[in-house]
């Protein structure tokens, strides 16, 4: 009950590609034949396209960059914002109550002097 089960999957279920694909590399001479009698048609070899290099370096256009800023300055803004609104809340909150403090404590001192 407490050992693991692995499942096994006795078919295989699609095509098993490798990952690492042969490439045709500019050394390779073509295989000839001395029987060209046979053959009369002109053989060419397919050759790879051009693998694109992927470049380490982020490259910004002055579009980009200006729309980078933009972007930071008005995050900056927004936390900014959200900052000082909670700045105030809290202000507020301490205001109304120690405004509160100071009625109650006149209306305590009232009931005493009147007794």
């Amino acid at each position: 009950m407490f050992q693991p089960r692995i499942p096994v999957n006795p078919l295989p279920t699609g095509i098993v590609t490798p990952l690492l694909q042969p490439t045709v590399t500019a050394d390779m001479a073509p295989h000839h034949t001395t029987d060209t009698a046979a053959c009369n048609h002109h053989h060419v070899l397919a050759t790879p396209a051009p693998v694109p290099v992927p470049s380490s370096a982020v490259r910004l256009t002055p579009a980009g960059l200006a729309v980078v800023v933009a972007g930071g300055a008005g995050a900056v803004l927004v936390v900014g914002t959200v900052l000082v609104s909670m700045l105030l809340a809290v202000a507020v909150s301490a205001a109304s109550v120690a405004v509160c403090a100071v009625v109650l404590r006149s209306l305590l001192n009232g009931q005493r002097r009147q007794r």
